[in-house]
């Protein structure tokens, strides 16, 4: 790991690193916050995932999170979105809701994105076993995030039940293989066959297994003025599934927020005070 940048912040450290990926097969960078306790012990983490057209920078610079990291004691982990540098291929349109910053924490299987798009592998194995071998860190973890990093925490906790002590997400992508953002994703990614693509889809997990998820706390924040709320996201279909099952769902519609940063901003301290109660050892 190199660190590109460092800042001390609330007692602890804003940091940048940049490593050769394994899994990606290019050079990823990833930042880290690390709360002051962490000068003294190791800590618990939540893992950020951002959404479409962010990198590791968005979160750390806009959301405010550090101040209630710190004074909870535990570190934020936040991976970039998608692989990036040169021979990694893009949307050949330039779109930016696929490729570069649209990586969808998945594994693809088709040309030419193989290769690369390798982000599920990235933040579920490789990046969570580099981390514990350079910081000081426990092995108790969340995970949280935005749009299509919601719909990236989500899969990474549904996939692997007991590897994460709570999931949340903002305005995630919950049933990204019936909307048009995930459908272009998937069928890229993927390929055109939809039962290929419910192996990456939250709805399709919490149906199919409700029992493994009893003990995972889910939270999850929509804000109602999102403009990407009925096509995209559509956060009841998760939540009927829930409910159904009775499963430790929460969820909370905040009337008049939008899709941005001003609404991660003003909820990020209850997410991560949420994730902290669940990360403290019982």
């Amino acid at each position: 790991m190199e660190c590109l940048s460092e800042a001390r912040l609330f007692g602890g450290w804003q940091r940048q690193y940049r490593h050769a990926s394994s899994s990606c097969h290019c050079d990823m960078t990833f930042s880290v916050y690390l709360p002051p306790q962490a000068d003294e012990r190791p800590v618990a983490s939540a893992w950020w995932l951002s959404g479409l057209t962010c990198t590791d920078e968005n979160f750390s610079h806009k959301a405010g999170a550090q101040r209630s990291a710190a004074e909870r004691g535990i570190a934020l982990i936040i991976p970039d979105t998608s692989p990036r540098g040169e021979g990694v291929p893009d949307d050949p349109d330039d779109a930016w809701d696929f490729g570069l910053g649209a990586g969808f924490y998945l594994n693809a299987t088709e040309p030419p994105w193989t290769r690369h798009y390798q982000m599920y592998d990235y933040v579920t194995e490789e990046l969570p076993a580099l981390v514990a071998r350079h910081l000081p860190l426990t092995e108790r973890r969340s995970i949280f995030g935005h749009s299509m990093g919601g719909h990236g925490a989500l899969i990474c906790a549904l996939r692997n039940p007991g590897r994460y002590q709570s999931v949340s997400a903002f305005a995630p992508i919950v049933a990204p293989s019936e909307v048009p953002w995930g459908q272009k994703a998937f069928r890229n990614y993927l390929g055109d066959d939809p039962q290929r693509w419910k192996e990456w889809d939250a709805t399709h997990w919490l149906s199919a297994q409700p029992e493994a998820y009893r003990n995972l706390p889910i939270r999850i924040d929509q804000g109602l003025e999102d403009l990407f709320l009925a096509e995209q996201l559509q956060p009841s279909r998760l939540v009927s599934i829930a409910e159904q099952a009775t499963l430790p769902l929460t969820y909370h519609e905040h009337p008049g927020y939008d899709h941005s940063y001003w609404f991660i901003s003003s909820f990020i301290e209850a997410h991560v005070h949420f994730h902290a109660d669940h990360l403290t050892e019982r």
